[in-house]
Parts: C-alpha cells; sequence; structure tokens
C-alpha cells in the first residue's frame, strides 16, 4: 500500500519539481555580490548629499553642477571613473532592464532632443536624483509619475 501511494504521486511530483525548474529558470533578476551592490549605494548616497546645491552649466564639483557632472562627481565617490556627457555615460554603461534598477544605477532621458541629454542617479523607490536646469537646485526625481517619468529612454549600470 505504501508502495502504491510513492507510485501514484511520483509523477506528480517530478512535475512540480520540473515546472519549479524552468519558473527559476525564467528569472530575469541577476544576483549580484554584495560588494558591487555596496559601490551602487555609495554612488546614491554621494549624490543624495548633493541635494541643494546649485545648478551650473558644465559643472562638477562642489560650487554646483550639470546633470552629467553630478553623475561624474558621484561615481567617483565610489573610486568609479565614468565619461562626462549623459550621451557618454549611456553609450558606455552596461544596460539594465528598468524592473532590475538599484541604486547608483543611472537613469536616462531624452528631452526636446533626439539623443540623450539628460541624466540622473536612481536612489530607490523610483525616484532618482539630478540636477535638473539653470536656475534650479540638484533634487529628486521620479520615474512613476509626472514629467520624467514620459522622457525615460534607458537606464545603466558601472559598478
Amino acid at each position: 500500500m505504501f508502495r502504491a501511494q510513492i507510485s501514484s504521486r511520483a509523477p506528480w511530483i517530478a512535475l512540480i519539481l520540473v515546472l519549479a525548474g524552468l519558473l527559476a529558470g525564467c528569472a530575469t533578476t541577476q544576483r549580484i555580490p554584495e560588494v558591487r551592490v555596496e559601490r551602487g549605494r555609495t554612488v546614491a548616497a554621494a549624490a543624495a548629499a548633493l541635494i541643494g546645491t546649485p545648478y551650473r552649466f558644465g559643472g562638477s564639483d562642489a560650487r554646483g553642477f550639470d546633470c552629467s557632472g553630478l553623475a561624474v562627481f558621484a561615481y567617483e565617490r565610489a573610486g568609479i571613473s565614468i565619461p562626462r556627457t549623459a550621451a557618454e555615460q549611456q553609450r558606455a554603461a552596461r544596460p539594465v532592464p528598468f524592473q532590475d534598477l538599484l541604486p547608483g544605477d543611472l537613469v536616462f532621458f531624452r528631452i526636446g532632443a533626439r539623443h540623450v541629454n539628460h541624466v540622473g542617479v536612481y536612489v530607490g523607490s523610483g525616484r532618482f536624483i539630478h540636477a535638473p536646469r539653470s536656475n534650479a537646485l540638484v533634487s529628486y526625481g521620479s520615474l512613476v509619475k509626472g514629467f520624467y517619468r514620459k522622457h525615460i529612454v534607458s537606464a545603466g549600470r558601472f559598478w
């Protein structure tokens, strides 16, 4: 009797195991070593420390930042050198699907142009930090609603 119960359940158990394996193989999220994730957090924290700093065209230091200068500065704090302009940063970064964004990733935008011309540092919960424009301060933006949601084109990672 005991053997009959095992043999009648064996095909179902095998099917469940096969399906579980297939589902696990379809997962898109990669396991990233904690050391690398920590570098991304360092980038995000460096960007957060700049909230309230004035926008300055071509700026990449504490006197003021433009969007790509802010990204360069934040990445330097994590010991990572990246290109200077938003378009160059997008081309050089490893692409990241939006659903896999982690703090420290860069988010790229096309605003009133045919090419990428704006960048921010993703910090989590659908928010990023950027230097938005002249006469503005480094601040948070939202990928979930509003202006920037309509203009995001890609995301990338250097760490």
